[in-house]
């Protein structure tokens, strides 16, 4: 299955995100990922719909991928498809009906995602595989940048993977080109990384050293 590599936007240079956004595309990247926080569902604020405006006006070919860190994501999600979201991902932990508002994302017009936290049984996403184009395991505890992957958290991604083998299932948090390895072989086939590309001396050197650290055997990333 293909793999793909997102860049977080929220470890870009927020004074310069129309360059960062250009210089992420121009890397080859697959999509951007945007990360949506409302300071309640996780202590941390971070971008709102004009993020995904912005990325959609300044690379309109770009898929934005957008992930709702929000304690009642369903509130919000028009807005988001409004400004130009490609995906939008809610919380299995978030307090709406899940399943209505994965249902209300696609017929927005949008993929629907569905994210797991760390500590979040891997049933909460096989019971929705169905209304879900995406799973986003996390491997750290959302809600800041630049923290160390939690390698259990991708022990259950195999059931997943076994369950819907065509489906896109992402991993975000902690990614390296060691920590990415980990998560490929347990099931992963889409990565965001944020510190581990922006802060690279070089982007694009960075993006290469994390495709071929995920390459199966034999293949080229």
């Amino acid at each position: 299955m293909k793999q793909m590599f997102l860049p977080s936007l929220l470890a870009a240079d927020l004074g310069n995100l129309a360059f960062e956004i250009r210089r992420a595309e121009a890397a080859g990247v697959d999509a951007m990922h945007i990360d949506v926080m409302d300071g309640v569902f996780v202590p941390n604020i971070s971008y709102g719909p004009a993020a995904v405006a912005l990325c959609r006006k300044v690379a309109p070919a770009l898929p934005r991928n957008v992930h709702l860190m929000l304690e009642d994501p369903a509130r919000h999600v028009e807005a988001f498809a409004k400004a130009g979201a490609t995906t939008i991902l809610v919380h299995a932990e978030s307090r709406c009906d899940v399943g209505a508002t994965l249902r209300r994302i696609r017929a927005l017009g949008c993929r629907a995602g569905l994210v797991l936290n760390p500590d979040t049984p891997v049933s909460s996403a096989l019971e929705r595989l169905a209304e879900c184009d995406e799973i986003l395991r996390m491997t750290v505890y959302p809600g800041f940048g630049g923290q160390k992957f939690i390698g259990r958290a991708v022990e259950g991604l195999g059931a997943i993977r076994a369950a819907a083998p065509e489906l896109v299932v992402m991993v975000d948090g902690g990614i390296t080109d060691e920590t990415a390895p980990i998560a490929a072989a347990a099931g992963a086939n889409a990565f965001v990384a944020g510190s581990y590309l922006f802060g690279a001396p070089s982007f694009e050197e960075a993006l290469r050293r994390l495709k071929e650290s995920c390459a199966p055997k034999g293949t080229e990333p």
